[in-house]
């Protein structure tokens, strides 16, 4: 018993001597290290990396390259669908309404490629980079991007489309683009008006043909009081038949009413008809006058 003893206190003086001290603190000091190293690892993984890393002359250049060609193939593509649109006036209106929303998702894939394929950011930047601009842009640009989505609206919604005659608050003509930004349109006068796709969204817009080549085009006459109007509705409906820009395939109306100008009293007729194209609307609406006027006075109804 008392050598089994002797072990047993041989043993524990052992463990409590200067040298098992010395590997228990080596073994603390290899676990800090350690775990020092995963925590740099880890911080130098979400640290961005340096900008002079990301951007670098020959990635700027080769980046106006992509937008260079991405933006001449846009643009010959777009003369080739205008092209396309003349050819088979049928559809003219359809073809058209392509082109918008290839040119967007044309952007976004020029975006894209430059982007992941030139620059190739870590996501830690693409997301910091995201959420700071989209703060600054919030702030400071709420109109634009209130325009952008509209006109993504527009595009998926379609209450218009390229080619379509629409009129909204004081502007009335043919829809020549949609834009992210803005929509264009031709007056009457050939002018060229941006009305911004945020007032569209708030405001009322009446389409004139919705898609189809041919609208509708009212033409106002003044005649005096004690006409015959089964007469001369007979000979207004004849005259505009004759039109070579009337669409007969829809039906032509004559409306009358009276009206009072300058303390004398009228007889004003209304002939609404329909116009094959409708870029020809003003010249059938002064084509309708013309003929019906020309009949109106050999006739000797009007002088």
């Amino acid at each position: 018993m008392a050598q089994s003893e002797d072990t047993t206190q041989i043993i524990q003086d052992s463990i409590t001597s200067p040298i098992f001290d010395s590997i228990h603190i080596a073994s603390k000091d290899t676990i800090t290290f350690e775990k020092l190293g995963q925590d740099l690892d880890s911080r130098n993984a979400m640290k961005p990396p340096d900008l002079r890393e990301l951007v670098s002359i020959p990635k700027i250049i080769w980046s106006l390259i992509f937008l260079a060609v991405g933006y001449f193939i846009l643009q010959i593509f777009e003369k080739l669908v205008n092209l396309l649109a003349e050819r088979y006036m049928k559809y003219r209106l359809v073809i058209k309404g392509i082109i918008p929303i290839i040119k967007i998702f044309g952007w976004i894939f020029i975006i894209f490629i430059i982007i992941a394929g030139i620059f190739q950011p870590p996501m830690a930047t693409i997301l910091a980079f995201a959420a700071s601009i989209g703060v600054a842009i919030g702030f400071a640009s709420q109109d634009i991007l209130k325009n952008i989505f509209g006109g993504i609206t527009i595009l998926f919604d379609r209450p218009f489309k390229v080619g379509d005659k629409i009129e909204s608050g004081k502007y009335y003509g043919e829809v020549v683009e949609i834009g992210l930004r803005s929509t264009r349109i031709v007056t009457p006068d050939d002018s060229l008006v941006s009305i911004p796709n945020g007032e569209l969204m708030i405001q009322s817009v009446s389409n004139a043909n919705s898609g189809e080549s041919n609208c509708q085009v009212v033409a106002e006459i003044f005649l005096p009081v004690n006409i015959n109007t089964t007469e001369i509705r007979e000979i207004a409906i004849e005259a505009v038949k004759v039109s070579r820009y009337v669409y007969l395939n829809k039906p032509i109306t004559v409306l009358f009413s009276h009206e009072v100008r300058e303390k004398q009293a009228y007889m004003k007729m209304k002939v609404k008809a329909y116009v094959v194209d409708i870029r020809d609307e003003f010249k059938f609406k002064s084509d309708i006058i013309e003929l019906v006027a020309r009949v109106l006075v050999s006739k000797g109804i009007i002088s």
